[in-house]
């Protein structure tokens, strides 16, 4: 028993600390600051517990609810803070103008140490790395940036593209990296999670001061705090993708020959051969097959077994 439960957990972790908990955290914000000034309305009194214990599952099951929600629809929340979704062109193309003027400004002031200690050399290195190396790759935000170094690492370094492969990757890589990455996001959902549900009970304190009923200063200081600690907690989700990077990379660099041996490629010796294998993987599995593959991954395929080696189960007896 205790170790289906120790593999419920672990296989939930990411869903409970990443989304549940951040949603259980606003809820008891709402519930504390904006609910009192709606107990009187006729929407919340049919809902509203009559008890403590009442309230404290109420709370529980709501958070359990919006954290899968928010599981279920972290892509798209995740585009928006990125900057790929819901963006108009213009505010796209500006964001990565200002993005792009930031790293070249960071870029600049490393070139130029003079009057800096050690420390802050290393900073604004830390800074710099959170871009990635392509100009091209350049995203409107920072967040977008900072997730957009490690997804262009696998291509970068060796053509193998993460964002194509990653179901394959996760699948062969060592259980270790894998567990890497996934605790390592975590902590980004978390922050994420913080935000939406920030700015979402911060509307609905304000929404609340149309309420008869309203306690105005503490649902403008509910509103002010909440909207303040906003680019505080995305800042956070920045640094903390510091790790998720760390960990995808460890992932790349020892996931790469797991992945090549499970589609029955022997990975080369040199960069070079292998950055074009990669790229011809890559390609395949965009693409619809065609015979030229065969010839194609000739090179990189293993060599069959030979009969008459005296370890393969067919080869005559050395006795014989």
């Amino acid at each position: 028993m205790g170790d289906i439960a120790k593999g419920v957990l672990g296989g939930g972790w990411a869903l409970v600390v990443g989304w549940v908990l951040p949603a259980g955290l606003n809820l008891a914000v709402f519930f504390l600051t904006v609910a009192p000034s709606l107990q009187r309305t006729a929407a919340i009194k049919r809902v509203w517990p009559d008890t403590a214990s009442q309230a404290a599952l109420l709370l529980l099951c709501t958070a359990v609810l919006f954290g899968i929600v928010l599981n279920a629809l972290q892509t798209p929340l995740y585009r928006i803070l990125e900057g790929y979704l819901l963006w108009p062109r213009s505010a796209y193309d500006h964001g990565c103008r200002r993005q792009r003027a930031r790293k070249e400004r960071i870029t600049d002031l490393i070139a130029r140490p003079d009057g800096r200690t050690p420390v802050q050399r290393a900073l604004l290195n830390e800074q710099l790395a959170r871009y990635p190396l392509e100009a091209d790759q350049l995203a409107p935000t920072r967040l977008g940036n900072a997730i957009r170094r490690f997804e262009e690492y696998g291509h970068n370094r060796f053509r193998l593209d993460t964002q194509v492969l990653w179901n394959e990757l996760s699948a062969a890589a060592p259980v270790q990296a894998r567990r890497q990455v996934e605790t390592a996001r975590t902590s980004v959902d978390f922050f994420v999670a913080l935000l939406y549900g920030h700015g979402v009970v911060a509307a609905l304190a304000l929404l609340a001061l149309t309420s008869t009923t309203a306690e105005w200063p503490l649902l403008v200081v509910t509103a002010t705090m909440l909207c303040a600690l906003i680019p505080f907690w995305y800042r956070c989700a920045v640094y903390a993708t510091d790790e998720w990077a760390a960990a995808v990379r460890a992932m790349v660099n020892l996931g790469r020959k797991p992945l090549a041996d499970a589609l029955g490629l022997v990975l080369p010796q040199q960069l070079s051969e292998e950055r074009t294998m990669w790229q011809l993987v890559t390609r395949m599995s965009r693409r619809p097959y065609r015979d030229a593959a065969d010839t194609a991954f000739a090179p990189y395929r293993a060599a069959p077994p030979d009969p008459n080696c005296p370890l393969h189960p067919q080869a005559p007896s050395l006795g014989a």
